[in-house]
């Protein structure tokens, strides 16, 4: 019984830390929350200037993200719903597949399940690990996904980077990234923007865990209730018994 209540303490602290991305080896660490609605309203502005034009976000509607965000469908217009979609639409992008793969080489993938297959750690530091590389097609390669065929569509904020580089075993391996060009951001101002993108991704990727973390509490905490009572029920039917 005691292991139990142990257990069920445990659970309802990591349900209160939800949200906050463990470190990664080889990754950036970022803290995201999903609860932070006004940061995904910004993420999602991001993602309809910059990623919708390849990758669509297949398994969420419109209609879902007005409703957890309390948004009138003027303001969902506004902010990201583009042309002529409907409110009860799907994210999709007006690159087809066809014209994907002949562009980039492999047609872009849909991004509704990245942040739940990748990680927010992984998402956030791909996205700030562009640099120059004049090999690849693109002019651009990825600290975290080398040789990607994917174009830093965010370089206009972020600015250009160039690879550190150190020996390693007698080989040359990027240790880091140096900005040699910086964007319209400051440095803080772009990560700002990429962990807005991020919490609209892990938003995307999962959004019944506005309600769902919220009532899992309560279930957790109705069940400690329902431990105190039995036992003591326990107690008083054995009494009786002995």
């Amino acid at each position: 019984m005691k292991n139990l209540t142990a257990f069920l303490i445990l659970c309802l602290a990591l349900f209160s830390a939800g949200g906050h991305a463990s470190e990664t080896a080889g990754l950036s660490s970022v803290k995201i929350d999903v609860f932070d609605l006004d940061a995904i309203q910004r993420g999602a502005g991001v993602y309809a200037n910059y990623c919708a034009g390849c990758h669509s976000l297949g398994q969420m509607r419109y209609s879902r993200i007005q409703k957890d965000l309390d948004l009138s469908e003027a303001g969902m217009r506004k902010t990201f719903m583009l042309g002529d979609a409907k409110l009860h639409d799907s994210l999709k992008t007006a690159l087809s597949p066809a014209d994907g793969e002949t562009m980039f080489g492999v047609a872009p993938p849909d991004l509704s399940l990245v942040a739940r297959s990748r990680g927010g750690d992984w998402v956030y530091s791909y996205l700030k690990g562009f640099y120059v590389d004049p090999s690849r097609p693109l002019g651009v390669n990825n600290r975290v996904a080398e040789n990607i065929a994917m174009p830093n569509v965010l370089w206009g904020l972020q600015g250009i980077q160039e690879p550190v580089r150190s020996e390693l075993h007698g080989e040359s391996v990027i240790t880091g990234l140096k900005l040699v060009k910086p964007g319209s951001q400051s440095v803080s101002e772009f990560d700002q923007t990429v962990r807005d993108l991020v919490t609209f991704l892990a938003y995307v990727a999962e959004p019944s865990q506005l309600q769902r973390l919220p009532l899992g509490k309560y279930v957790l905490f109705f069940l400690l209730i329902l431990i105190v009572v039995f036992r003591r029920l326990k107690k008083e039917y054995w009494k009786e018994l002995h």
